[in-house]
């Protein structure tokens, strides 16, 4: 039985991990979440434990990196450039912008591409705006979604916040058409450094995550894998079931 939840408010990618969004009307959700997300990647060359990406909780900075120009190569959506905070547009895979972000963050780095994405647990992320409005309220801030990285934006029927908890285990179907593009909800997504970091300017402002650990245990939103492919559409109505 599909239980009404909502409808899709938002739909991002992030072609290069840590670096801004893309905002998109539509997207293919493939088996390795949407296509063209975290398909780049920068490692920290002589990193050698289990995580080796250059991530904007090492490098806040990286956030006001803008990946744009992407362009279809081979069913994915590829950025040709990057525009810098200094409003400036690069080449993505230019030895100028690795020297750039080396220099930020002290270290030397190598820009990588993964066919299939590099993610923290799972390829798709969801949140509900109900759960941001929430933790706005309590943290006496309008908080911008952008801090949340989420993939899919959900505009709920019920306005309690942190209601995804309760979708770990059961399944997200998307649109109205049978069989539609469907997730399976694996977990709940435990919030790091980088939910304090203010999307335009990478300034902290610690009681973003210090309220989300006092309200739901450092939860916000969840993390699903693909189980039916499909395109999935801002206004798409979301069931779960």
């Amino acid at each position: 039985m599909n239980v009404p939840v909502g409808h899709i408010r938002e739909i991002v990618r992030y072609p290069v991990k840590s670096m801004a969004g893309i905002a998109t009307e539509s997207a293919f959700l493939g088996w390795h979440g949407i296509a063209g997300d975290r398909r780049f990647a920068f490692r920290r060359v002589g990193a050698d434990n289990g995580f080796p990406w250059l991530s904007a909780s090492r490098l806040p900075e990286l956030i006001l990196y803008h990946p744009v120009g992407l362009e279809e190569n081979n069913g994915e959506l590829v950025p040709t450039g990057v525009r810098t905070p200094a409003g400036s547009c690069v080449e993505l895979r230019s030895a100028g912008l690795k020297a750039e972000i080396a220099e930020r963050f002290g270290s030397s780095v190598e820009l990588m591409q993964l066919k299939h994405g590099t993610f923290d647990e799972a390829p798709v992320s969801v949140i509900s705006l109900a759960t941001i409005a929430g933790i706005g309220r309590e943290a006496g801030r309008d908080l911008d979604r952008r801090r949340f990285r989420a993939n899919i934006f959900i505009e709920t029927e019920r306005s309690q916040p942190f209601l995804e908890d309760g979708w770990v285990g059961r399944t997200l179907v998307f649109g109205d058409s049978e069989p539609g593009p469907a997730v399976s909800v694996t977990m709940c997504d435990q919030r790091c450094v980088m939910m304090n970091l203010d999307p335009e300017t990478a300034e902290q402002d610690a009681r973003i995550m210090m309220t989300v650990v006092r309200l739901n245990n450092n939860n916000a939103g969840v993390y699903a894998t693909v189980v039916r492919t499909g395109t999935v559409r801002v206004g798409d109505r979301v069931s779960l079931v």
